[in-house]
């Protein structure tokens, strides 16, 4: 039966302040941490998050109710293992809401699956995050002390930043907590723990040795601000529509952006010019080339030609290459394989040189030309300069606005530089092609499958994977620079990798075959991309390489759950080193979520003031304290202003306290949005009121129940065999929804039982049997049927409900009578999925057909009396349920509904009948009502003649547009 069906809760328009509930401040907890929380003093009159979530958290963990050795019924559990590892967040990182969707959904999953009774582990851990941590400590240094790390000196350095993790890094754990996720915490892992760095070498030996980690100067992503090269995921694109002032850090005044500079490159031996255009023109001091498509027309004449360089005497030719657009600007591009990753391949392509005019800094290197550009210029000055002298010679042509991504640094915001360093490298050719063949073969599964086609693009053309960069913190490369202190040998230079200087000159003695006094080595200065200690996470955290019983036990892992803007950064990076290092998938499954944007589909951006910390809305605050984070932030002065305004004009009056509970509900909801979730803050208010309404129910059957009350299992009424028929569609909607991952399902299926099922249908439907029982005035059977009834709704709805709402759940499922001494006390190990399907001991074999077609036929009577009611303004004085005619086949039946409890009223009369209609004989002024209608007959006949003349018109179907036309037939038939 479909009663009222919602996926969402009403929206906030705009969230108002609470009123704070009578009574609510007083309801503090004074339970020691740890204690069990007192269930035997009575439900407080409303809900509120802060009293209900207080408590629980430190009570579950003490307990070890979060374990996998909790509950497991012997040492291999018929049940099964799930276990799943966090995407290890950030230790400088505080919760967004990006967070709170990835452990909503991994920690409902985490307890549904310890409910099943399976030995359950979903493993903590929290990363080194190199340049993040680098530069939060550099800023504290600065900052309190005037100091720079080079001041310290690196080891130095390297204990400042354990200090200060030591001091601040548990930060995220704590606020992970509050989110209710049920880690196992004494498992918890630092990506720079002794173990994790013991396999972090381990991985990248073996790998060196292989010849699948290597060394080679390429064109890396690199940040002047750190010094150091930075990965594609820390490189945020800037769209701009045209010319555009930006900050960039080390400079005064704002550099220019935006905009397309043309000039010309002469021919050599002849009047000729090619004119080339470049939104870099500080980099045409490192040209080398020009290049045009091999079929270009224009240039054919110019193959195997030279241009001249303005500035001194080199000679670049003008080579071709189909990688040229033929109809963007002139068809003619500048190469500088030095700086740009398009030209590098070019370079390679054509055997170019390869001029680097840049160094570390942004400072320009290997300049020896005659005119006003110096040695040691900031690039950007630079190019100022170098289109002065273009002026000058009379080669510059013209600037124009130009659409552009500019490539700025996160972690910086300086403007990333392609430059030419030596790095390491992992050579990912055949490793990519493993983890493209495993999905293929089926062996590993991506959800949702759209994903498909971007792994399999990545996979399929994957490049090497810079693996090196320049900073103090973070994994030391293992690698040493080898010098052979023999003169015999002329080529004693060689990188050896060891897991200490002993083992890696012992090597090096080997290689060259002399005695280890001989060699002089020095340990390469650069760390690990963050990544590469990422990659291994899944059984790093389990000892490996160690064949320890918690990597025989719990690696592969079950469930990779992460957010989708990963899926090649982190996932890809796990499976392929998963399966070089162990020969094993990490994972069974790859579950992707969406990305969290705001209310207005926008990326979540400081600058916007759209950034919401999930604390925040769960405990509420004013917009005072929204716009006092931004001025502690380190935002620019005018965006602090901008992002004001945003916070002003999404939340007028703050963010209201919603709660944990309603949140974690709310993000799990929200996944049916596709790649993105827009997320109104102000629609989580909606599932804070469903916590109310629960809170609400739960307090009423409570009282209903009574004190002396014993669970037991009786025969039920036509009601109760039907609210329990829903109550099994909605275990059976559950169970399937999170075996596929399908949480909008989960939470439309629980939302409807609860909030429409048996709180709108079945308690109004039974409140008359109880108030006639305490009466006195009928038998006290159908009130005690009915309240076994109600026991069970709230038993198993509490439990269906507890893995998206662990906080809330707990509260009232503790205060409940149980149906077995032997039953668990707490909810966390509660089985309901397979044992309800399967009718357990509880008898969940309770759905049937024919009783939801039954009462589906009742509500529709009930509905229709409703819309009577509404349509012909019938007041709740008048009596209609005395005079109610229902159109049975051929013959019409007065049907008396007994009031409230229409289940029994009509269950015997009417359910063999399909469709009833109303004769509001009695009860109106009919010749007023049919006045109304021959009125509205008038307008429509008047609307229909418009649009038939409007449609007759000649020219109608050529200038009308289709859509129009669409729309006026659509009017056309329902007027008809």
């Amino acid at each position: 039966m479909e009663a009222k069906k919602k996926t969402q809760p009403p929206t906030e328009k705009k969230a108002k302040p609470e009123k704070k509930e009578l009574g609510v401040i007083t309801y503090n907890v004074p339970t020691p941490a740890g204690e069990k929380k007192d269930v035997v003093s009575p439900l407080p009159d409303s809900y509120s998050p802060q009293y209900v979530e207080a408590a629980w958290y430190p009570w579950w963990e003490k307990e070890g109710f979060f374990k996998p050795e909790y509950g497991s019924i012997s040492e291999q559990n018929p049940r099964g293992i799930f276990m799943m590892c966090i995407p290890p967040p950030n230790v400088t990182g505080s919760l967004h809401l990006g967070h709170a969707l990835t452990n909503a959904i991994q920690d409902c999953l985490t307890r549904w699956h310890r409910m099943r009774g399976e030995t359950t582990l979903w493993n903590p851990g929290c990363d080194h995050a190199g340049i993040a941590t680098q530069v939060v400590v550099e800023k504290k240094l600065m900052r309190e002390r005037g100091m720079s790390r080079h001041d310290l000196g690196r080891e130095n350095f390297i204990q400042e930043v354990w200090k200060w993790k030591n001091e601040k890094g548990d930060r995220i754990y704590h606020q992970l907590k509050k989110l209710g996720s049920s880690l196992d915490w004494d498992r918890a892992c630092f990506t720079m723990d002794t173990k994790l760095s013991n396999a972090v070498q381990e991985a990248f030996i073996r790998m060196h040795e292989e010849g699948v980690i290597y060394r080679s100067k390429r064109l890396v992503n690199w940040s002047c601000s750190l010094n150091s090269a930075i990965s594609d995921i820390e490189v945020d694109k800037r769209e701009l529509t045209g010319r555009t002032l930006l900050p960039v850090p080390g400079y005064k005044d704002k550099v220019e952006f935006g905009v397309l500079v043309s000039f010309a490159y002469k021919v050599d031996g002849s009047d000729e010019e090619v004119i080339v255009a470049t939104t870099r023109i500080e980099t045409m001091l490192g040209d080398t080339a020009v290049a045009v498509h091999p079929a270009d027309p224009r240039y054919q004449h110019l193959k195997g030609k030279m241009v001249l360089h303005p500035f001194c005497d080199r000679k670049m030719p003008i080579v071709c290459d189909d990688f040229v657009d033929i109809n963007f600007g002139t068809g003619a591009v500048k190469i500088t394989p030095a700086h740009d990753h398009n030209d590098y391949e070019v370079g390679e392509r054509h055997n170019l040189a390869f001029i680097n005019i840049m160094d570390e800094n942004g400072l320009l290197i290997n300049i020896y030309f005659n005119l006003s550009v110096p040695q040691g210029m900031k690039r950007f000055e630079a190019r100022k300069a170098v289109l002065q002298a273009l002026k000058d010679r009379g080669q510059f042509k013209e600037i124009k606005d130009n659409p552009m991504v500019v490539p700025v640094c996160s972690r910086s915001k300086d403007i990333v530089e392609p430059l030419l360093k030596p790095q390491w490298y992992v050579n990912c050719r055949d490793m990519g092609k493993q983890a493209a063949d495993v999905v293929r073969e089926g062996q590993l599964k991506i959800i949702p499958d759209h994903h498909l086609k971007t792994w399999f693009s990545w996979m399929d053309n994957i490049r090497d994977w810079c693996i090196s960069r320049q900073l103090w913190w973070g994994h030391r490369i293992p690698a040493y620079f080898i010098t052979v202190n023999d003169p015999s040998d002329m080529d004693g230079h060689y990188w050896v990798s060891g897991r200490s200087e002993e083992e890696a000159r012992e090597k090096a003695a080997q290689r060259f075959n002399v005695s280890a006094d001989k060699v002089t080595l020095r340990q390469d200065e650069d760390v690990l991309d963050t990544w590469f200690s990422s990659g291994i996470f899944p059984f790093s955290i389990f000892g490996w390489p160690n064949e320890t019983q918690d990597l025989n036990v719990f690696y592969p892992g079950t469930l990779l759950e992460t957010g989708h803007d990963i899926l090649f950064f982190w996932v890809a990076r796990m499976v392929m080193m998963g399966l070089k290092l162990t020969g094993k998938l990490p994972f069974k499954e790859v579950y992707l979520h969406a990305v969290v944007r705001d209310a207005h589909g926008r990326k979540m951006s400081k600058s916007l003031g759209n950034v919401i910390d999930p604390l925040d809305v769960i405990t509420g605050i004013s917009l005072e304290g929204l716009h006092a984070q931004l001025t502690d932030s380190n935002l620019d002065p005018l965006e602090v202003e901008k992002a004001k305004q945003g916070q002003k004009s999404d939340y007028p009056n703050g963010i209201p306290e919603c709660g944990t509970d309603a949140l974690r509900f709310a993000l799990c909801a929200y996944t049916s949005q596709g790649r993105d979730i827009n997320l109104d803050v102000n629609r989580i208010l909606g599932y804070r009121h469903f916590c109310n309404k629960l809170w609400n129910a739960v307090k009423f059957a409570m009282k209903t129940l009574g004190d002396n009350f014993v669970p037991s299992e009786k025969a039920q009424s036509v009601s109760d065999r039907w609210i329990l028929s829903r109550l099994s569609a909605a275990v059976a909607l559950c169970d399937a929804g999170f075996k596929a991952y399908d949480f909008p399902a989960i939470t439309t299926a629980i939302y409807n039982f609860w909030l429409y099922e048996l709180c709108d249908i079945y308690l109004e439907s039974v409140k008359p049997v109880f108030s006639k029982a305490e009466e006195g005035s009928a038998s006290q059977r159908p009130a005690l049927v009915c309240r076994q009834t109600l026991y069970t709704c709230l038993e198993v709805g509490l439990r269906l409900l507890s893995p998206l709402m662990p906080f809330v759940t707990e509260e009232l499922y503790q205060r409940l009578p149980r149906r077995r001494p032997q039953n668990f006390q707490v909810l966390l190990s509660f089985s309901f999925g397979e044992q309800f399907l399967l009718c357990d001991s509880l008898q969940f074999c309770w759905h049937s057909e024919e009783i939801d077609r039954d009462m589906e036929f009742i509500m529709t009577v009930v509905k229709t009396i409703r819309s009577l009611r509404a349509d012909y303004n019938l007041t709740k004085t008048r009596n209609i349920s005395d005079t109610i005619r229902l159109g049975l086949l051929h013959f019409n039946l007065i049907v008396v509904c007994c009031q409230p409890d229409i289940t029994r009223s009509f269950s015997t009369l009417v359910f063999s009948f399909t469709s009833p209609f109303v004769s509001p004989q009695g009860l109106i002024d009919v010749e007023k009502e049919v006045a109304k209608l021959m009125t509205k007959k008038g307008d429509l006949e008047k609307q229909m003649e418009k649009l038939r003349e409007k449609m007759a018109k000649n020219d109608y179907k050529e200038k009308v547009p289709v859509k129009v036309q669409e729309q006026d037939a659509e009017k056309v038939g329902k007027i008809n």
